[in-house]
């Protein structure tokens, strides 16, 4: 059973018109009645009205930045009015999610039951092919979720230059109830579905690991492609990112949310501006931190920032939280962890029934679900930065009441892009055919060898005596030249910088303050409009 929707009529799938825009000169930030109009039972906006919200709120800031844009050089000066309703016209083109697509089909249990599995998929934007965005496997998963994650990686493929669409998809189960076997039955089934409507292909969808998928459900999915819509299509692995080494992953893809996560962070924190702002004293070094779920990506965030000076004095789970004052260790929590299922009764931290959320640190890391920090806890919020390693984790009111606060809130669409930049790296390789660096590695190797012996004939010729040249251990470790880790790393590391020097400058040149969120939405929306614009689009 197949539902497909396409819409340009609507924001994402929604009117939004009842949400109040104000304040446009300073982000257009919501008043504290806006947010009230929801059918959440907390009065706040649900996940998919929140980016909304978001990016109208960008949106009016925007299009005074495009206005006041002079032409180039040599181009025709247009009509005032004309120019502002061609503007106008192509910002809207953005805001609607394009395609969505919900599926049901039968899975037979182990057991012999039958029973109806949802799976969905939205491609929010077709500026640029092939769309991008992560399958998520959850029992509350359904396509307001869905549409709202798609329109944000949009947006945060746009912020960090990866030229994709953005796209999300998932399939309503609670993982633990199902066997191995009738994942992989689901795993494919949901994969023929995508194909058969056209919403996988390396040119077309590209999906990804999410909440409850991984290397195993990727590699799964690539097989079932290759064996149907993608037989003899040489470039068939390129259909999903985040696949196993051995099936044509990269290095890196795993931990590449929590790094990018690290760098985003490392990038705000030496900036004296900012650290000034909310009166932190600029570097790394000495930082206490909490993160909010202990999965993915906030497992390799906290291995990041304790490899990098900072030190972890609280975890959050889902089934309780532990605290030290004094550090914990990562990779100890995490070997903990996998013997155990559970970070309960860590023997190098103490259980608390203490809501850490509010609790004293320098950085709180919320890396778990959506709508995390709200109106009700934001008032309490004791850390002075707020990384967003989660999608989402912060309403608009609460944004709002942070930024009263003093609280520094890198938001999720630039501080967690850190997974679609390495994704979009393992699918060049997949469609490049080769890896990194192996085309480069001997050559680098002896260029590096020629280098020490022509140093070292110079010096013997100017002294006129032998004078040995001995490569350190660090040299020795980068004679052979970068290997595919090493410039995974360092292309993400740069992603990164570029990106966030781009966000502060926007948000220094209009005046936002700590709305950080506002400029990275800005930067994202500039950069959709001038690939719609550039392409010479023609409405009809």
């Amino acid at each position: 059973m197949y539902r497909l929707t396409s819409s340009l009529s609507k924001f994402a799938g929604h009117n939004i018109k009842r949400y109040n825009v104000l304040d446009t000169s300073r982000c257009a930030m919501l008043s504290s009645t806006s947010v009230l109009n929801s059918n959440t039972n907390d009065g706040e906006p649900n996940f998919l009205e929140m980016v909304s919200i978001y990016a109208q709120n960008a949106h009016a800031i925007t299009l005074k930045r495009l206005l006041e844009k002079k032409p180039a050089p040599g181009k025709k000066q247009e009509d005032p009015t004309v120019r502002e309703k061609h503007i106008k016209g192509i910002l809207d083109i953005i805001k609607p999610t394009n395609t969505a697509l919900s599926v049901s089909f039968p899975l037979k249990r182990d057991n012999g039951d039958i029973v109806i599995i949802e799976g969905y998929r939205a491609q929010h934007s077709h500026h640029r092919l092939p769309c991008k965005g992560g399958i998520r496997y959850a029992a509350d998963v359904n396509m307001d979720e869905v549409k709202a994650l798609a329109m944000l990686m949009t947006f945060k493929c746009a912020v960090v230059d990866v030229p994709f669409g953005g796209a999300k998809g998932g399939v309503a189960i609670h993982k633990p109830d199902y066997s191995d076997n009738e994942i992989e039955k689901i795993t494919r089934r949901f994969t023929l579905e995508l194909a058969r409507k056209g919403f996988i292909g390396p040119g077309i969808d590209v999906p990804a690991p999410d909440m409850g998928t991984g290397e195993r459900e990727m590699s799964w999915m690539a097989d079932t492609f290759a064996m149907t819509l993608g037989y003899g299509n040489m470039n068939a692995a390129g259909c999903v990112t985040g696949k196993p080494i051995s099936q044509g992953g990269i290095h890196g893809r795993t931990a590449a949310t929590g790094r990018g996560l690290y760098h985003g962070v490392n990038n705000f924190i030496n900036n004296e501006h900012y650290m000034k702002m909310i009166n932190l004293e600029p570097g790394l070094k000495g930082k206490t931190f909490i993160v909010q779920g202990f999965g993915n990506v906030g497992l390799h965030a906290c291995r990041y920032l304790n490899r990098y000076g900072a030190k972890c004095v609280g975890i959050i789970e889902h089934d309780g939280s532990i605290k030290n004052p004094n550090g914990i260790d990562p990779k100890e929590l995490e070997d903990y962890k996998l013997a155990n299922g559970t970070i309960r009764g860590f023997p190098n931290a103490v259980d608390t029934n203490e809501d850490l959320m509010i609790a004293k640190c320098d950085i709180l890391v919320p890396a778990a679900n959506e709508r995390q920090i709200t109106m009700k806890n934001a008032p309490f919020i004791q850390a002075k930065i707020i990384a967003e390693g989660a999608n989402g984790p912060t309403t608009p009111g609460a944004d709002k009441i942070l930024q009263s606060r003093k609280i520094l809130v890198i938001p999720d669409l630039y501080i967690n892009a850190g997974g679609v930049t390495v994704s979009y790296f393992e699918w060049l390789k997949n469609i490049n055919h080769v890896s990194y660096g192996r085309l480069t590695w001997k050559y680098e190797e002896e260029s590096n060898y020629h280098l020490l012996d022509s140093v070292q004939e110079s010096l013997q010729r100017h002294f006129n005596t032998g004078i040995p040249i001995t490569p350190t251990d660090s040299f020795k470790k980068k004679i052979r030249g970068a290997s595919e880790k090493d410039i995974v790393h360092s292309g993400l590391e740069f992603t990164m910088e570029r990106s966030a020097n781009r966000i502060m400058k926007c948000a220094q040149e209009y005046d936002l303050g700590l709305d950080i969120r506002a400029a990275a939405y800005v930067v994202a929306l500039e950069k959709i409009f001038n690939t719609y614009s550039d392409a010479g689009l023609t409405l009809v």
